[in-house]
């Protein structure tokens, strides 16, 4: 039977059938909202650059809210097998089993989850961490990349900081390496689909106010997950920026007296 536990443990069974266990997994895999962890006797198969399987063995499989899973056996930090930025998630039942079916599109890869005994199956509902922020100022952090424009892409070069395109002011105008514009958006925290929208409107003002290519780029400790997904179908682009040069200050011009 499912039990809610506290705040962070909505459901859990324990040692599901196989049906109980497909319930369990639609009704809450498919939310968005929450973490899922199945432990017990599995057998895992992968197909994709490569083929492998894992022997029926005791296994944890993680499925977070982004539908990225993991595969962890009793020993080791690295998972024995995973499954970033899963396109689809499907369950069947087949020859008595719960099969779980983690797939992505590019590069076609699937890891498939056979459970044979699972033990304990539990759903969490995580609160959103704050996320991690870049110390300083966003103007600080703007300075200091405007300085050293290769921590965001090598052969990067600052035109301008704050160019007003009639949308607002653009953190850092740029020209790549191959001479192409850049329009830079920063974030000091976890970027969400509200600095994608803001990059989006900067980078299609610039691009109707000049006749070449114009790139756009998120620069952020982190982005969401559906965030990423929005820069890649409008074709911008994502750079992680973790850590920022300690500036040394302006130094004062003398006075006349």
């Amino acid at each position: 039977m499912s039990l809610v536990q506290s705040r962070v443990l909505r459901a859990q069974l324990h040692q599901p059938s196989p049906s109980d266990l497909l319930e369990f997994l639609r009704a809450h895999l498919y939310s968005g909202e929450c973490l899922v962890q199945i432990a017990g006797e599995c057998e895992i198969t992968y197909v994709g650059r490569a083929a492998s399987m894992a022997e029926a063995g005791d296994y944890l499989v993680v499925v977070k809210c982004d539908g990225s899973l993991q595969v962890h056996g009793p020993r080791g930090v690295k998972p024995v097998n995973w499954q970033p930025r899963t396109d689809e998630l499907a369950l069947s039942l087949e020859d008595g089993r719960a099969l779980l079916r983690a797939e992505r599109t590019s590069p076609a890869e699937m890891v498939q989850v056979a459970f044979l005994e699972p033990a304990l199956v539990q759903a969490l509902e995580l609160r959103h961490a704050s996320g991690f922020v870049l110390s300083g100022s966003e103007a600080q952090m703007q300075a200091a990349l405007a300085r050293n424009p290769e921590l965001i892409e090598p052969g990067l070069s600052v035109l301008e900081r704050e160019l007003l395109v009639g949308v607002g002011g653009v953190d850092l105008y740029a020209r790549d390496a191959q001479g192409r514009f850049v329009v830079v958006e920063l974030k000091r925290g976890k970027a969400t689909h509200e600095a994608v929208h803001q990059l989006e409107r900067y980078v299609t003002a610039v691009r109707a106010q000049v006749a070449a290519p114009v790139r756009g780029i998120l620069a952020a400790p982190a982005v969401t997950a559906p965030a990423r997904t929005q820069l890649e179908r409008l074709g911008l682009e994502f750079r992680e920026v973790t850590a920022l040069p300690v500036l040394e200050e302006e130094p004062l011009q003398p006075g006349l007296f």
